[in-house]
Order: structure tokens, then C-alpha cells, then sequence
């Protein structure tokens, strides 16, 4: 038993788990299983940052490179692929560009060792804050191409905060992206990530009319459609993702990054589908497998058993302030065994109250997401013991 932060205030009893989830489908897929078939699923992973480092919130980035690449090898040997460096970890909430660029060739090796799916963001924010002129950004973005591409890895073109700052309406994004699909050497993914995720992309693709950005964005698309393998749409919208996926030329992806409506999404109405790219697959690695792993198999019903009762525990982690998710996606890991502490580049560990962290082990504890669950009361009691909470 263990006490938990409740809703009114006080601490309330709460009895944990006593073994590990069982598989809900004829068995439990194990690491190792033939690839995902049906859907395209990466998991956007967090990085496992260095504990004893004293970088402070304005220091560079000490990672924990060892543990971090631990953990794509756990997200791969379920079958997903891996988004690397990305907003899940901590782009431009703490990782800075140099650690990110490491980032990147370390798992693009780390990849290649295991035969891994690895796509990596490239954006601009080796640029320092402040204005800059349009060829400034498009030079930042395609420096982090080229060494994106260089790796072997694919690349994401990420929203950048600086094209944002300095376009002044949709001609300028269809430039800068138009000359960056122009010099890709392999089909990239497209990303749109909303306001809720980062306030300074509000406006993306020139307007604030989220019908008018989506025009901008499908004729960005549509001008080098060999070049685009897919786009990701992170806009927690699940009406706009299934109209602006019936508006892609043929062969270009719809890659959800709905953390609110990804079952759905995924399993599609019958027309079309979403792949996936999502932060909350990187908690949820095993139970996305298990679930696509019933869409391979032709059972959709499965499929939203497995998934659907995990929405209200990414629904409580991407709770506003959205982009402070990623305090919950790291805990969750400690929990879980793949780190040994709860610290965070930047000290984002700070950004969630206590209610929150105490909510989030109670919807993944009765999801039987913890391979030990014993090992994670044990460490949210040490948690609780920090705030004073005595067992």
C-alpha cells in the first residue's frame, strides 16, 4: 500500500499492483518479433540525462549516453522505430543543438548495429534567440539536413521557432521549404507541431487560421511530393488530421502526433489510416506493439482493447501545460527500470506538481505498464518521501 496525493488536498491509500500485465491478445509479443506490418509506429524518444553533471538550466546538455541509447534498443527490439531528437527529448526545452547533433550519431550507429527505423529532427536552433533573416534559417536548417542525411538516417523537418519569427506570411515557408525538399537526398516527414506544444510556433505557415496554415502546408506538399515520405501533425485535432490526410497526394503518410486521439486514428474509417509518431509511445512501447500487432493480424477490435485504456494516462500527461508532457514520459521511465533516476536535462523534473507525478504511476500502474512493480512503488514512495509523504 502506498499514499498518494488525492484530489482534495490529502493523501489516500492507493494498492499497487502486485505482478506484471499479462497479454490481453492469444500471447504477449516478445522483443525480437517479426517488424510491424500494418502501420508505421515510431516511438519520439527521451533522453536519459547525466545526474551528477552540474550544467544548471543554462549549461549545455549532460546526457547519460549509455542509458539513453539503452533505451532505443528497448523501443526497438519491440518493433517500433525511433524519432530521434526530437520535442520528446527536450529540443529546445534543455537540449541544446550540440547534444542533440551527438544525439543523432550516436543512435544513427546505434541503428545500424540492431537494423533500427530511425528518423531525426533537423531544425534551426543552433541559431541564438533572437532575429534572424530568412537565409539565416533556411543555412541553420539545412546544416541540420545534411548531417541528418549523412548519417543514414531520415529526417524530420521540424517547425522552426526562428521561421516563425522571421516569415512574414506563406510565401516565405513555401521558399524555405520548398528549397530544403529541393536539396533532400531521400523523402523526408513533414512536421507541424502546434501552439500547445510551443507557443513561440503559434501562426505556423503564415496565418493563425488553422484553414488557411493547412492550405499553406498541403501545397508545400504537394509542389515535391517525392520528396515528402509523410507528414506529422501534432495539433491535437483529430477532425482537422483525418480531413488533411484525405487531402495528401497519394503516397505520402499521415504520421499522427494526436497524443489525445491515436487509437482511432490509427485504426482509420475505413478510407484511410494514420501511421504514427508519437511521445506517448515512448512509455507505451510494449502495449502499441502488442495493439499493431493485432492490426497485423486483421483484428481491429484488439487493437482498441489494448490501446484505447491508455488514453486517459496520456491524456493526464499531455495535460496543459502541454509541453511540459515530458516530465511524465521520464518519470514513467524511472518507474519502469530504464534509468536510474528521475533527473532531467534543464531540471525539467521541476515542472509537474507532485498530484500530477502521483496520478501518473496510478493510471500506469493499473495499465500493468511496470515489468517490476514492486521496483516502481518502491521508487515512487522514495519520490513521495522527498515532499514529506511517509509511508
Amino acid at each position: 500500500m502506498i499514499r498518494l496525493p488525492d484530489a482534495q488536498g490529502g493523501l489516500s491509500a492507493y494498492e499497487p499492483r502486485t505482478a506484471a500485465r499479462t497479454a490481453r491478445t492469444a500471447r504477449t509479443p516478445a522483443p525480437g518479433d517479426a517488424p510491424l506490418r500494418s502501420r508505421t509506429v515510431l516511438a519520439a524518444a527521451h533522453v536519459v540525462a547525466d545526474p551528477y553533471a552540474d550544467g544548471g538550466q543554462s549549461g549545455p546538455a549532460a546526457v547519460d549516453w549509455e542509458a539513453t541509447l539503452a533505451f532505443r534498443r528497448h523501443l526497438w527490439a519491440h518493433g517500433l522505430g525511433v524519432a530521434e531528437a526530437m520535442d520528446t527529448a527536450q529540443r529546445g526545452m534543455g537540449l541544446d543543438w550540440p547534444a542533440a547533433a551527438e544525439l543523432i550519431r550516436r543512435s544513427a550507429a546505434e541503428a545500424r548495429a540492431v537494423g533500427g527505423h530511425l528518423a531525426c529532427g533537423a531544425g534551426t536552433d543552433q541559431l541564438a534567440p533572437g532575429a534572424h533573416t530568412l537565409a539565416q534559417v533556411r543555412a541553420a536548417y539545412e546544416e541540420q539536413l545534411a548531417l541528418v542525411e549523412d548519417t543514414g538516417a531520415q529526417a524530420v523537418l521540424m517547425a522552426s521557432r526562428a521561421l516563425a519569427a522571421a516569415a512574414r506570411g506563406p510565401e516565405d515557408y513555401l521558399d524555405v521549404y520548398g528549397t530544403l525538399l529541393r536539396q533532400a537526398r531521400r523523402p523526408v516527414v513533414l512536421h507541424w507541431l502546434g501552439a500547445m506544444f510551443d507557443p513561440a510556433l503559434a501562426g505556423y505557415w503564415g496565418s493563425p487560421d488553422q484553414d488557411a496554415a493547412t492550405g499553406t502546408f498541403l501545397e508545400v506538399v504537394a509542389a515535391h511530393p517525392e520528396k515528402v515520405d509523410g507528414v506529422k501533425v501534432s495539433l491535437l485535432d483529430a477532425g482537422h488530421e483525418a480531413e488533411l490526410r484525405r487531402r495528401l497526394p497519394k503516397g505520402v503518410r499521415c504520421y499522427t502526433g494526436d497524443d489525445f486521439h491515436y487509437p482511432e486514428l490509427i485504426a482509420g474509417d475505413g478510407a484511410d489510416f494514420s501511421h504514427a509518431l508519437l511521445g506517448v509511445f515512448d512509455p507505451l512501447a510494449p502495449l502499441a506493439a502488442e495493439a499493431v500487432r493485432a492490426l497485423d493480424a486483421g483484428d481491429t477490435a484488439a487493437f482498441r482493447a489494448i490501446l484505447d485504456p491508455t488514453v486517459e494516462l496520456s491524456r493526464h500527461l499531455f495535460g496543459p501545460p502541454t509541453r511540459f508532457y515530458k516530465t511524465g514520459v521520464v518519470l514513467l521511465a524511472w518507474l519502469a527500470g530504464h534509468q536510474s533516476h528521475f533527473a532531467m536535462v534543464g531540471g525539467l523534473q521541476s515542472a509537474r506538481p507532485l498530484p500530477h507525478l502521483a496520478r501518473a504511476y496510478q493510471l500506469a500502474d493499473a495499465l500493468g505498464l511496470f515489468p517490476d512493480p514492486a521496483l516502481a512503488e518502491h521508487r515512487m514512495a522514495s519520490l513521495l518521501a522527498v515532499y514529506g509523504v511517509e509511508r
